[in-house]
């Protein structure tokens, strides 16, 4: 059974005393020691157990602070995982916006590329055609003056430098709306001219 310093000390007068017994002060000497031991034994066990528990309550404190900072270490690791995925998806879809963008901007300037390139077509052949009606008017009216020159022997008279400056502006315009060059001073056919085109004798009379 578990003895106490106070149940040692009272053991003495348990015992029971006999002719050839042992000294009862050496008895009695022996178990005060052993009551002062069993005494110090018992309070350095309480220490002990006291530092013990102790020690065992900051352990139990450490667990519980390793296991939130593991806590808080894996939240973090998660957060930062979930951050870089939601970063890799927002650029994903900001380059996906760019690029749609980038191509609506090339197809606006595709699309008025050509439209500029659809004018430049038509008013170079609208520029053809004034060009080549206005040769044909200079010609035509340089054959009516040729006309009623011949018509009244009077022959050109003044007209003449005006005509060939005429002719020279006719065939530079057709030249340039044909995208040829034609020498200055060749010779223009002159289309075939009746009173009629010219006018009419009414238009000769003066």
């Amino acid at each position: 059974m578990d003895l106490t310093p106070l149940d040692v000390r009272k053991k003495k007068d348990d015992f029971k005393r006999t002719m050839r017994g042992y000294d009862p002060r050496q008895v009695e000497g022996f178990l005060a020691v052993a009551a002062d031991s069993l005494e110090r034994y018992v309070r350095e066990s309480v220490v002990l157990g006291e530092r013990v528990e102790q020690q065992e309550r900051e352990l139990e404190t450490y667990r519980a602070r390793e296991r939130a900072l593991n806590d808080a270490l894996l939240a973090a690791q998660e957060l930062r995982e979930e951050a870089r995925l939601q970063s890799e998806r927002d650029a994903a879809v900001r380059v996906r916006e760019a690029e749609a963008r980038v191509q609506a901007v090339i197809g606006d300037a595709e699309e008025a590329v050509r439209l500029c390139q659809q004018k430049i077509e038509d008013l170079t052949v609208t520029r053809g055609k004034f060009l080549g009606s206005l040769r044909k008017l200079f010609e035509r009216f340089d054959e009516y003056l040729e006309f009623e020159s011949a018509r009244f022997g009077d022959g050109p008279g003044d007209l003449r430098p005006l005509m060939d400056r005429l002719r020279r502006v006719g065939r530079e315009e057709a030249a340039g709306a044909a995208g040829v060059s034609t020498p200055e001073q060749s010779p223009i056919a002159p289309a075939s001219i009746t009173p009629v085109d010219a006018g009419g004798p009414g238009a000769a009379s003066t």
